[in-house]
């Protein structure tokens, strides 16, 4: 199996779920273009592959519509350790465990993780894109530091502090009522049962698309790119950690207070809003013991 086909089945499932899609729907290849940023070939084997797990249904030149509500909440395909997706986890769990220097060779790695180099290189290049790991000049790779302490989620929170508020406030903001609307269906969805029903990675992707949409509406790529990056390295350290559904909660309701004053058009307080639910997260961090 087509290990980059399975992870891509992966994300269209999980955007089913956090989208809330309903059966029927239609899934356009176009549209799945702009959110994997991929060609479109490999996107057409991940949706026959779903189509041929019940999840989708192929309707001859029409394309492929949500045949069953995906009530599950892990892998479409279960990858083991030696794939790349179970590879990838283990590069960062041993990064954060601190089990892996600063500097690595290929070589180690792959004697390491039991992979060929290919598949290597191709997991080395999703951890650089994603900001945390570099290639040398040289030979071999250094890894960028990474969220693994509680003083580095404090300084990660006190940035987002500064750009995510900034990016509200700057004057290319723009008031999308469409993307606001969607933003606003899929915490709704969350707050009206979601939470019960997502899986924690689910959880966390719905709440940094929020914080994403509206990174985009700054007008600012640089903006949108840094909250990218932020997020990339969040994920790695949030999907380790005990799930809250308190917190989960407290934090959709904070999401909602800011969409509602956005779409009374009053930029400022959701600014002030957006400060203070990122202040409150921060706080939580410092006193929790994460590492």
């Amino acid at each position: 199996m087509n290990e980059l086909h399975r992870n891509l089945a992966d994300r269209i499932v999980r955007h089913i779920r956090t989208s809330d899609m309903a059966e029927g729907q239609h899934l356009t290849e176009a549209s799945l273009q702009d959110l994997l940023g991929i060609s479109r070939q490999p996107i057409r084997s991940a949706l026959a592959m779903l189509a041929e797990q019940g999840i989708l249904e192929r309707v001859p030149n029409k394309g492929y519509f949500l045949r069953n509500l995906v009530t599950r909440a892990d892998s479409v395909v279960p990858s083991d350790e030696t794939s790349e997706e179970g590879v990838y986890l283990r590069i960062a769990d041993d990064r954060l465990s601190r089990r892996l220097p600063d500097r690595v060779s290929e070589n180690d790695l792959m004697r390491r993780y039991g992979v060929s180099r290919p598949g290597l290189r191709r997991t080395l290049t999703r951890i650089s894109a994603e900001g945390w790991i570099e290639r040398n000049e040289g030979r071999g790779w250094t890894f960028a530091a990474l969220i693994d302490s509680v003083d580095a989620y404090r300084e990660c929170y006190e940035l987002r502090q500064v750009i995510e508020v900034h990016g509200l406030r700057c004057p290319g903001f723009r008031l999308d009522r469409t993307v606001l609307a969607d933003l606003r269906r899929r915490q709704e969805m969350v707050a009206e049962g979601g939470w019960q029903r997502l899986s924690q990675m689910e959880l966390f992707e719905t709440n940094s698309e929020f914080h994403e949409g509206l990174a985009a509406l700054s007008g600012n790529r640089f903006l949108q790119n840094t909250v990218q990056k932020l997020n990339h390295l969040r994920r790695l350290v949030e999907y380790r950690q005990t799930l809250n559904i308190t917190q989960v909660l407290g934090q959709n309701a904070e999401h909602l207070g800011i969409l509602d004053a956005l779409d009374a058009g009053d930029t400022a307080r959701a600014a002030d809003l957006m400060f203070e639910h990122l202040g409150r997260a921060k706080d939580r961090k410092a006193r929790a013991e994460m590492f």
